[in-house]
């Protein structure tokens, strides 16, 4: 009789530290675990987790391709956003841009071209007007060439900004876009083959600030019913 009770004590004690041992394996499962990704000198950093998508996303598009790369810095009126410009690859096409900006040609134009769920495009002279009927048809009274470079930094995914053109080669100048999704049919090495945009920077941090002017209302030609104004692009070297 005295064997028996020992022997469901034993059993109550087993079951009991079963029920422990789950109940610990319940609870740190509903604790945020930590994940380790790679800052921007390739080191490991920890962040509270876990992330949610719209925390992936953002911290993908803030990773630098080449530290010694200009960056240039939009200021609007929606906002402050930064773009990394592949210098390193696409010497002629950032070669341009960072003259324009530097010598203060972006300066008060305007996103004339808005589609939400398309991309955002800039850089017309004609902008800084009133005559809305020409913004657009603006450049920089000449053309540069194209530079088209594979690889996956220079394909027209969300977030990279990319020169607009008049369908002809080398018929980019001054205007730009930025897309604000994937739109890989705007590569030169991809079908259909109808257009052909070169990507030559990416955003590195305010992509919600570009989403914002994305979806801002817009009228006729896609022009915004309100006046979204690039005020500066300052450019900053390491």
């Amino acid at each position: 009789m005295q064997k028996k009770s020992i022997f469901q004590i034993i059993v109550l004690i087993a079951v009991c530290a079963g029920l422990v041992a789950l109940l610990a394996l319940w609870f740190d499962a509903q604790q945020p675990k930590s994940e380790l990704l790679l800052n921007e000198e390739g080191v490991l950093e920890q962040l509270d987790g876990p992330l949610s998508p719209e925390a992936l996303e953002d911290t993908t598009s803030q990773e630098i391709s080449n530290p010694m790369n200009p960056k240039a810095v939009f200021t609007t009126n929606k906002g402050t956003f930064e773009l990394e410009l592949f210098e390193d690859q696409m010497p002629i096409t950032v070669g341009n841009f960072v003259t324009l900006a530097e010598d203060g040609f972006y300066n008060g134009t305007k996103f004339h071209r808005i589609i939400d769920g398309f991309m955002i495009q800039g850089g017309d002279p004609n902008s800084k007007g009133d005559d809305a009927s020409i913004y657009g048809t603006g450049g920089p009274g000449y053309t540069i060439q194209d530079e088209f470079v594979a690889g996956e930094n220079h394909s027209n995914v969300r977030g990279t900004i990319s020169m607009a053109n008049t369908g002809q080669p080398n018929s980019g100048g001054s205007q730009f876009f930025i897309n604000t999704v994937d739109n890989l049919a705007l590569d030169f090495d991809k079908q259909p083959l109808t257009s052909r945009h070169p990507v030559f920077g990416h955003v590195v941090s305010g992509m919600d600030v570009v989403d914002a002017i994305s979806s801002v209302e817009t009228g006729a030609r896609d022009l915004p019913v309100d006046p979204v104004i690039i005020e500066s692009v300052t450019i900053v070297r390491n």
